[in-house]
This record gives structure tokens, C-alpha cells and sequence, in this order.
């Protein structure tokens, strides 16, 4: 949220793997490191796609929205078109596949071991992740 969101290196490095038909996931405040990711053909790498991370009121809640630089949600949400989603309840394991899964994300710590699994089924060559 702070440094890698900026950061030159790690944009590139997920450029690359997104261009290379690798899987790029991440979690909670994780997937700010999505959001100034540009693919090569000019689109943003979530531009219309599904998309999760931690969420405004989940931020809220650990009353530290003040100290953040931006609120993920909406971020996630300006960058995705609209496509932010998020668990039914504040704390629920949400994860999305995205971009034909090649780019999973996951919205809180309790999302943590559903993701590592989905990208391992993914490693594994599995079609669809059932958690």
C-alpha cells in the first residue's frame, strides 16, 4: 500500500509474468501491487476483470482507514471497471480467478490458504478450484 504500488520493479516483474501466461496472485492489501500494472498493448491489467482485496469496511473496522494512503476497495473497484467483489460478510474467505486464471486474488487473511490452493490447482493444471 505504501511502496510496492509505485514500485518500478515489482509493476515489471508482473507485467511480465501477466504477458508470460504465469500466474499473478495476491492477497489482502496484496493486490495494491495491481493497480498501475499496464500490459503492453496499453490496457490495465484488471480492466474489466474480477477482482478482490481488502475491503473498506473491513479497513473500518481495524480503525485504520485514516493511516492508509487510499482505500483498496475502491481502488480495486476504479481500476476493475466496477468489478470489485468482495465475501457476503466483513472477515468471509472470498477468492477470484480472473483472466482465464492467471490472476487470482483474495481479499483477507481468512482468503490466505483458499488462495494458495487455487494457485496450486492452477500450477497443477486444474480447470476450476473448488474451495
Amino acid at each position: 500500500m505504501f511502496d510496492l504500488v509505485n514500485d518500478k520493479d515489482s509493476i515489471a516483474l508482473i507485467k511480465e509474468f501477466a504477458e508470460s501466461d504465469k500466474i499473478v496472485a495476491a492477497v489482502c492489501h496484496g493486490p495494491a501491487v495491481l493497480l498501475n500494472v499496464e500490459l503492453s498493448n496499453g490496457e490495465h491489467l484488471l480492466k474489466d476483470q474480477e477482482v478482490t482485496g481488502f475491503s473498506n469496511s473491513e479497513e473500518d473496522a481495524v480503525g485504520l482507514s485514516s493511516a492508509m494512503p487510499f482505500m483498496l476497495e475502491t481502488e480495486l473497484g476504479k481500476k476493475s471497471n466496477g468489478k470489485y467483489v468482495k465475501a457476503e460478510q466483513d472477515w468471509g474467505v472470498k477468492i477470484v480467478e480472473a483472466r482465464g486464471g492467471k490472476l487470482l486474488t483474495g481479499q483477507n487473511p481468512a482468503s490466505a490458504a483458499a488462495l494458495g490452493k487455487a494457485v496450486l490447482h492452477r500450477i497443477q493444471g486444474w480447470k476450476e478450484t473448488k474451495v
